[in-house]
Formats: structure tokens, C-alpha cells, sequence
């Protein structure tokens, strides 16, 4: 990989927790508990105080109720929760499509008042690549559109992220001959050929098959060891949030707050299956469903 095509990413060394298994804290522990103490560089992205709301037909939902979040560089940050949590509004307002009513997200001290190309969304559905152009084009089009690269140097970018999701021989087929789980890696590599801050990823896996669903995530975390891009990741599985993120936020039902937030570098896809892996599993389960029931009680 040359200096060229990874300019605008970097590669920290990546700290290793101080402390065995992973770690529950409360919000209230502080947005800095699941990082070893000292030299903690400023967050990438921040969500201050972030109060989201939208319209129906008959009444004002609030989807999220003050939500804070540190995301570091480097980070796999995931966002856990039920249907209706608020995860992909949180993400949506990250992105700059929809704005807080109260609260605010930030990029790096700045805040954000609109989409841009710092912060890239790869969506879960197939449609998203336009049809009429070849997959090369597919990945290289928003690199010259946002006049970020000639069009001789956007091709060479693109045929590198091609080739780093396994897709350079299909370079000149349309979408209409990929299937689903070919259309989300032409998604991601363009995502990561504009080399955005950040990467957002609205549950990209959701609807593709289990056996799919299991390669795209070993693809996406060989992507990352490799070139260390920062990553906010929604999703509704607790098994895919404990082995894609190595910071895991948990949503409580709408309107979601953060109920906790875990330490999960250990755990990997070849955890699944194991006793701890099962234990934390169902611990993070009571903490999303157990407690709410209890509060709605008392």
C-alpha cells in the first residue's frame, strides 16, 4: 500500500486494555472509562448532550434523550440497541442529515451542521450503487465529483480499495451481476477510497445471509487492521457488536440514553460460542431489556 492511497488515514498503536475481560460502566463513570488512564488524545467525533426528535403525522417522537459519546481515533465504536433505540437517527445526525434539538455533534472540536465528504455512510441496502455504472466507476465517481483526485489517479485509488475487498477482477460488471454481499464491499471500498475521518456504517451485514453476513464481518475487521480507519458502526446484534467494535455503547429503548458503555477488544469472531463470551452476551441483554422492564415497573 503506497503513502499515496493512505494519506488522510493513520495507524495508532492501538492500546490494550488494562484490565481482563470486558469492562460495564456507567455513563456517569465519565466518556473516558474504557481507556487506560493518561495521555488521552481529544475525542475524533463527540455527541454533546444530543437530543433527537421527529415528526409523525399525529405527534413529536423523541428518539434519543441526551446522549453523550467520545469516539477516538481508531476507534471501532459501535452503537447497540433495540428497534427504535434511536441508533441510526444518532447516526444520521452524526452524518449531518438530520439536526439535534438540543445538543450537538462535533468532528474534531468543529460542529457539524451538515453532510460531508469527512464522514462517509455505507447504508445496508444493495441499492445503493447507481446502476448504470460499472463498478470501478461506482468507487471512483465520488473521488472526481468531489474533485478530490483527476480522473486517472480517482481510477488508481479505486482499483486499490477494488483489489482490498476482493472485488478488482469485477471492476467492469454492473451491480445488477454482484450479489448482495459483493454490492456492500463495492459500498465500503468506495467509502474508504474518499479516506473519510470517519466511516459510518448504518448495519450494513443486516440483510445478507448468516454465512455472508460472517465473511463480511472478517472482511471489514482485516480492512481495519490494515489501515486503521475510525469507525461508528449501528447495529441490533449483541454478537456482532461484541466482535466488530472494541467500544460498545448500549441504547436503552426510545428514548435512547446510554446505559452503559463496554470495553470489548478481547472478543473476536472465533470467541463466539465460548463461555465468556456467552456470559457477557447475556449480561449485556439484562442491561438492554432487564433494568428497562424494572424501571418501567417501578
Amino acid at each position: 500500500m503506497t503513502d499515496s492511497l493512505l494519506h488522510g488515514f493513520s495507524k495508532p498503536a492501538f492500546p490494550k486494555p488494562a484490565f481482563p475481560g470486558p469492562v460495564f460502566s456507567r455513563p456517569h463513570d465519565g466518556p473516558h472509562a474504557l481507556h487506560p488512564a493518561g495521555g488521552l488524545p481529544a475525542p475524533l467525533l463527540q455527541a454533546r448532550s444530543v437530543t433527537l426528535e421527529y415528526a409523525t403525522r399525529h405527534r413529536v417522537v423523541r428518539a434519543t434523550h441526551r446522549v453523550d459519546l467520545d469516539v477516538y481515533e481508531g476507534d471501532r465504536f459501535v452503537l447497540l440497541g433495540p428497534s427504535g433505540c434511536g441508533k441510526s437517527t444518532l447516526l444520521k445526525a452524526a452524518a449531518g442529515f438530520i439536526q439535534p434539538v438540543e445538543g450537538d455533534f462535533v468532528l474534531r472540536g468543529r460542529p457539524i451542521h451538515a453532510p460531508g465528504p469527512d464522514r462517509i455512510v455505507v447504508f445496508q441496502e444493495f441499492d445503493q450503487l447507481p446502476p448504470w455504472k460499472t463498478v470501478l466507476q461506482n468507487v471512483a465517481f465520488p473521488l472526481v465529483a468531489s474533485g478530490r483526485l483527476p480522473r486517472h489517479q480517482a481510477r488508481e485509488r479505486a482499483l486499490h480499495y477494488l483489489d482490498k475487498v476482493g472485488l478488482a477482477a469485477f471492476a467492469d460488471v454492473f451491480p445488477h451481476q454482484l450479489s448482495g454481499g459483493m454490492k456492500q464491499r463495492v459500498a465500503i471500498a468506495r467509502a474508504l477510497a474518499m479516506q473519510p475521518e470517519i466511516l459510518l456504517m448504518d448495519e450494513p451485514f443486516a440483510a445478507l445471509d448468516a454465512l455472508t453476513r460472517r465473511r463480511m464481518q472478517e472482511e471489514l475487521l482485516r480492512l481495519w487492521d490494515e489501515v486503521r480507519f475510525t469507525l461508528l458502526f449501528v447495529t441490533h446484534s449483541i454478537e456482532e457488536a461484541l466482535v466488530l467494535g472494541n467500544r460498545v455503547a448500549l441504547l436503552s429503548p426510545r428514548p435512547g440514553r446510554v446505559r452503559a458503555e463496554i470495553n470489548s477488544h478481547e472478543w473476536d469472531l472465533a470467541s463466539i460460542g465460548g463461555t465468556a463470551f456467552q456470559a457477557a452476551s447475556q449480561r449485556i441483554h439484562r442491561l438492554l431489556f432487564e433494568e428497562e422492564t424494572e424501571e418501567v415497573r417501578a
